[in-house]
């Protein structure tokens, strides 16, 4: 049974406003953007006002119904969510909770057991055929991210006189790791909007990016328009309210992007938050798939479906017919 997540949140400008992306679409309309989880992605919901054809949260009005639904595909994109591997915070925010307000964990990155989750998620996605047919890579612009996208999605070991950047150079990070190429590659990009909360904790709060480009030559840190991070606050907290509608804004983004399959590496925070705003009106089952905490390093596919005109792609896998034209009129028009 296929059951759809729907969300009609009206624009809104916070914490993180339009200076960091921009989209085509009206701040002061609403839009109608679905979630689904990969694995219901041959069986789409239904946008139909049919009452069987309805997400809801009743057991009783699901059974015997049947949801499904048919999209046409340049309206659908599929996201590939990916919380980054473990960081030196999480081990110690784990010890004792109140190490996340020491500075010593200023932009943490990741630990020995980080750097193997990343190499078994990066055989996983070459092994599943998921590192062919992503396009994109989006990066939250923080050590532990970067030094997880590029280590499960970059290519093998760098060579010296290559003549493409590396994603990563040696020992970025204090990763003791040996450089990652940039060939065979998606492109990387660092977005702001995919950050964790912002604010308080010190592992939240990134460098300049002058210091970052030189450990990542390859990641393309053009959207992002402040040198250094203006964001984070001693003393301020971002609300959990204020990360949901910020991750709203970046799905909308999203559909400003030509691509059709993305990853993206965050948080669990922003992925949480974000994630709410989905799916309570559906079954339960599925209501707690999505709503269900990520894992260092964990990997979930969802489809995004564009439903009310966002984006503005071409089908590029439609054709015509009629060509060349003849008489085509259907047998059932004389009935």
């Amino acid at each position: 049974m296929t059951i759809c997540l729907m969300h009609f949140p009206k624009s809104s400008s916070l914490l993180f406003n339009q200076q960091f992306i921009t989209s085509n679409h009206n701040k002061n309309s609403c839009f109608n953007l679905s979630v689904y989880p990969n694995s219901l992605k041959t069986n789409p919901p239904s946008s139909s006002s049919a009452s069987s054809l309805q997400c809801s949260s009743s057991l009783s009005d699901m059974e015997g119904a049947t949801v499904q639904g048919l999209y046409p595909a340049h309206r659908c994109k599929t996201i590939h969510l990916v919380r980054h591997a473990q960081g030196l915070h999480n081990v110690e925010g784990e010890k004792d909770h109140s190490a996340y307000l020491s500075p010593h964990l200023f932009d943490a990155n990741l630990t020995p057991l980080g750097w193997e989750q990343v190499d078994n998620l990066h055989k996983h996605v070459h092994s599943s055929g998921i590192a062919k047919r992503v396009e994109l890579v989006i990066t939250s612009p923080l050590l532990r991210t970067m030094q997880t996208a590029v280590g499960v999605f970059g290519g093998e070991g760098y060579t010296d006189g290559i003549s493409v950047p590396p994603l990563m150079v040696e020992n970025a990070g204090n990763s003791t790791r040996p450089a990652i190429s940039s060939l065979n590659c998606p492109p990387f990009k660092a977005v702001e909007l995919c950050r964790e909360h912002v604010g308080v904790h010190w592992c939240d709060k990134r460098r300049s990016i002058s210091e970052y480009k030189p450990l990542f030559p390859a990641i393309d840190f053009s959207l992002i328009e402040n040198e250094d991070d203006v964001l984070w606050k001693n003393d301020v907290r971002e609300p959990d309210e204020d990360l949901a509608t910020r991750g709203m804004k970046f799905l909308n983004w999203l559909w400003t992007r030509k691509e059709k399959e993305i990853a993206v590496v965050t948080h669990s925070g922003f992925l949480i938050h974000t994630l709410k705003a989905f799916g309570g009106d559906c079954h339960p089952t599925i209501k707690d798939e999505i709503y269900k905490p990520f894992n260092n390093c964990e990997l979930r596919s969802v489809v995004i479906v564009d439903r009310s005109l966002m984006g503005s792609d071409s089908p590029v896998t439609n054709y015509p017919g009629k060509i060349p034209s003849g008489a085509d009129v259907p047998s059932d028009d004389g009935k």
